[in-house]
This record gives C-alpha cells, sequence and structure tokens, in this order.
C-alpha cells in the first residue's frame, strides 16, 4: 500500500471516530448492572483476546488466547499447556489484565484486571472440552485451565454511552 493511502485511510479513521467521540456525551454515574451488560456484549462479540501477565522480571507479557464463552460473573476461563510460560509466570505473580476488543468493528474494549489461578483438575477439563481438542495427542493430561477473577473492569461501549471522560479520557470502570 503506498504511503499516501495509508495516510488517507488514517486520515478517515480520524475523522469518523472523531465524530463519534464527539456525538457521545460521557455519563458521570454509570450502574454495575449496565457496565456488565456492556461489557458482555463486546466479550461474546469477541472470538479471542490478550491474556497480559507478568514475568519473573516484572516485564508484562501479552499473548492471543481463545477463552470460553463469559457468563454473569465476568470470571474468564482458558484452557492452556501446563508447561506454557504463562502458567510459570501465574504461578509466579497471579495479577493479570484480559482485554477484549474488535476494533475493526469499532464497538468498543473491555479490560478486567485481576487474579488469576491455575486450574489441574482433570475432570472439570472434560466438562469443559472442546471439540478440536481431540485432534490434540494427550490433551488431557497437557492441559491445564486458567480462572481470572475479576477485580476491576473498564468498559468503553458506544452502544451503550459508555466513553472516556473528556478530560481524563479515563475509562467508565467498576471494581468488585
Amino acid at each position: 500500500m503506498k504511503k499516501s493511502s495509508c495516510s488517507l485511510i488514517l486520515l478517515i479513521l480520524f475523522l469518523f471516530f472523531s465524530g463519534i467521540r464527539s456525538t457521545i456525551s460521557a455519563q458521570t454515574v454509570v450502574s454495575r448492572d449496565t457496565m456488565k451488560i456492556a461489557a458482555l456484549e463486546i466479550i461474546n462479540d469477541t472470538h479471542y483476546c490478550a491474556l497480559v501477565t507478568i514475568d519473573s522480571t516484572g516485564q508484562p507479557q501479552i499473548r492471543t488466547m481463545n477463552p470460553f464463552p463469559a457468563k454473569d460473573d465476568l470470571i474468564t476461563w482458558f484452557a492452556t499447556s501446563r508447561t506454557s510460560r504463562k502458567v510459570k509466570e501465574i504461578r509466579n505473580n497471579p495479577k493479570v489484565c484480559v482485554y477484549y476488543a474488535d476494533h475493526v468493528a469499532a464497538k468498543g474494549y473491555v479490560s478486567i484486571t485481576g487474579t488469576a489461578q491455575v486450574i489441574d483438575d482433570k475432570e472439570l477439563l472434560l466438562k469443559m472440552k472442546r471439540d478440536y481438542w481431540s485432534g490434540i495427542p494427550d490433551w488431557q493430561n497437557r492441559f491445564v485451565l486458567i480462572k481470572v477473577i475479576p477485580k476491576s473492569l473498564e468498559v468503553i461501549n458506544y452502544k451503550h454511552n459508555l466513553v472516556n471522560d473528556k478530560d481524563t479520557f479515563r475509562a467508565p470502570s467498576v471494581t468488585f
């Protein structure tokens, strides 16, 4: 793509999003229920999310994950290899962040900060099995579950008029 084409696309995107922001007024008080509904809409429309962990040197590490479908409690579940770096990082420091967004659709984003637990429960793993795991040799012994219990939630959801503060740019948030 030519440099002038990229510049034009960026200008159009800037003008588009500036127009959205100017037509939406920020709310000062948002109920927990509204925040949860708005968050679940974005989470359930997003197939992949980002999981941020902290490595042994204190450096954030991020990777794309395929979460299990969300429930009303906003607890996020993943399955992963028991020998993965993320499992080691969570065992060393359980503070994590899960980020959901579809920037193409421009609906908003959800950021959940919380505490992760590595769950090594074969019975639960079997209940949560995904069809495509059948193609992974010995998946029952290779996988563990990660459970993220939310401590705080930030949501931008334009449909629900949840936008960042016009002065601080802080997203609406709730602490659990």
